[in-house]
């Protein structure tokens, strides 16, 4: 993978540090090890870096891969945040920049939420960002403009 080829996404320019051994690999701060650089990773490592360092979200309340079971199979989150509490409260679903965002990529974070409850998902692709609240009370959801108010309130 040419980094220096990328596109440039929506967030701001990190001090990755990148390495190759059998291919290119992008060292992961959340889970302090070296991880293969595909196109979806390149999209999740920009968005970790967003949300430490530029929105000063706490490392220590982000999972990456976190594996869930849904309807008895095994899964994986791209990234769960939580709050201060332990609770985890956002689902966010990393593509790679080709993927469209569109109701299929967002049906993938709804049904990760079917076992975790959260009240938001995010879907991004480095160039676009969907989010949404999820009212489980009154049994819908609303599109949000921008990220949740508890990214942007800085947990």
């Amino acid at each position: 993978m040419q980094i220096s080829n990328k596109v440039q996404l929506l967030y701001s320019t990190y001090d990755f540090k990148i390495r190759q051994n059998k291919g290119d690999e992008i060292w992961d701060i959340i889970r302090r090890k070296w991880v293969k650089l595909t196109p979806e990773e390149w999209v999740r490592q920009h968005f970790v870096h967003y949300l430490i360092t530029d929105c000063g979200f706490p490392a220590a309340w982000i999972s990456v891969e976190k594996q869930i079971r849904v309807n008895g199979m095994q899964r994986r989150t791209d990234m769960v945040l939580y709050n201060q509490a332990g609770a985890p409260r956002i689902i966010v679903e990393c593509k790679a920049e080709s993927v469209r965002l569109d109701n299929t990529t967002f049906q993938q974070a709804a049904n990760y939420n079917l076992t975790l409850q959260v009240p938001y998902l995010i879907i991004t692709n480095g160039s676009h960002a969907m989010s949404a609240h999820i009212d489980r009370e009154a049994g819908r959801f609303e599109m949000l403009e921008g990220l949740p108010p508890e990214i942007l309130q800085k947990a």
